[in-house]
């Protein structure tokens, strides 16, 4: 199942640098294992805001559940997730 993920960060600006430095450090370990995986096919940033779009693909809404759950910036996001199909009109034999 595809899915277009938005996640918008908000670190606090309260934050000591040295643990929201930590916090990103492990996120970005995470994404790339999840993308060596496949399972998080795509990650663009959003210009001028600390965002991103992502693309997952993954076996239930509750693998995705779960996978966003698991980042470590998650206390911190705001996420809005939309399900994707395959459109009838594409020219392309997969969704790669």
């Amino acid at each position: 199942m595809l899915f277009q993920v938005r996640m918008d960060v908000n670190i606090p600006l309260d934050m000591p640098i040295d643990k929201a430095s930590e916090i990103k450090a492990v996120e970005k370990a995470y994404s790339h294992d999840l993308q060596r995986q496949g399972k998080w096919r795509h990650i663009w940033r959003i210009t001028g805001q600390y965002s991103n779009i992502s693309i997952f693909d993954v076996e239930s809404n509750e693998e995705l559940h779960n996978i966003l759950q698991g980042l470590p910036l998650y206390p911190y996001m705001n996420i809005e997730v939309m399900p994707l199909n395959r459109h009838p009109s594409s020219i392309h034999e997969d969704d790669r």
